[in-house]
């Protein structure tokens, strides 16, 4: 009986490391559909429903957040997408934007009235100083790296032969003189 005992409570926690394991499989962003296999997976809170497991809520007031698919991308023309994550740039105070940039897209020389800190997301990030466009005088900064731009002091840069996306945190109101 002891021996039958110790298979019960070893196929339970068997039982239970599979439906943990399942859980993170199917809560992963692939796990809504599969589209190949033309099969519709349930979604993780239909899973927590089921067994009875309440539903996770946020609250906003104390840490507000966006997925990546309510992000809302505005054409900026010349190959640039800007998302604004937080704060509006128009307006004094903080700010967070997010900016896809075309391959070899180049700015002229220009400063800011205020600080701005970029951070290189991916591709290649081409930053110059002086009054003059010299895409030979450039350093590369590439994913993970930050780029801080000075007050008032004269700036251009471009992007690499596959673009990049790039974060700012700055206050505004953003202007560029």
């Amino acid at each position: 009986m002891r021996l039958f005992n110790l298979g019960s409570r070893g196929l339970r926690r068997t039982a239970i490391a599979a439906a943990i394991l399942a859980l993170a499989v199917l809560s992963g962003p692939s796990a809504r559909t599969n589209k190949q296999a033309g099969v519709a997976l349930p979604h993780i809170g239909n899973l927590m429903a089921l067994y009875g497991a309440e539903a996770v809520t946020i609250d906003r007031n104390a840490r507000d957040f966006r997925l990546p698919d309510q992000l809302e991308w505005k054409d900026n023309g010349s190959g640039s997408k800007t998302a604004t994550l937080f704060g509006d740039p128009s307006k004094p105070g903080l700010y967070v934007q997010v900016t896809k940039r075309g391959p070899n897209i180049w700015s002229q020389p220009h400063s800011h009235p205020n600080e701005r800190f970029i951070t290189v997301l991916a591709g290649t990030f081409l930053i110059g100083t002086g009054p003059k466009l010299d895409k030979n005088n450039t350093v590369a900064v590439g994913p993970g790296g930050v780029v801080h731009d000075i007050p008032n002091q004269m700036h251009y840069d471009g992007t690499g032969p596959e673009g990049a996306t790039l974060e700012f945190i700055a206050m505004g109101p953003a202007a560029r003189n």
